[in-house]
């Protein structure tokens, strides 16, 4: 089993910065590909970014792509996402998953992940 927390998420201004973090409580993290995800109130889970088990893979989806860096360290057993220049659309809750396997797709769904985190809200004003 696979335990994943969340933090620093909170409120922003637009083009401010945030950086997120996953902590996780299992050793086989570093076997597996991890993501983030979000979801704004009222619509539907969508990918922002992933990473490969070893970070030599990654994806970003095209509205976060330049802004966004997801890492991971796999000594510590930790995923981040430094978020810059923060847009009101960015709002939303942000959840952090592990994959199946050890490489993401190029176009991650949330059925390819297999355990969540509780989410971590950010708010961006304008």
């Amino acid at each position: 089993q696979v335990q994943l927390g969340e933090s620093g998420g909170g409120l922003v201004q637009a083009g401010g910065s945030l950086r997120l973090s996953c902590a996780a409580s299992e050793r086989l993290f570093s076997s597996r590909a991890m993501a983030w995800f979000r979801q704004a109130p009222g619509k539907e889970r969508d990918f922002v970014a992933a990473i490969s088990r070893s970070g030599g893979i990654i994806y970003y989806a095209g509205s976060v792509k330049g802004r966004f860096t997801i890492s991971r360290d796999n000594a510590k057993n930790t995923l981040y996402l430094q978020m810059n220049s923060l847009k009101p659309e960015d709002t939303a809750d942000y959840y952090c998953a592990a994959s199946y396997s050890g490489v993401p797709t190029r176009t991650p769904v949330a059925r390819e992940y297999e355990y969540w985190g509780q989410g971590t809200q950010v708010t961006v004003s304008s």
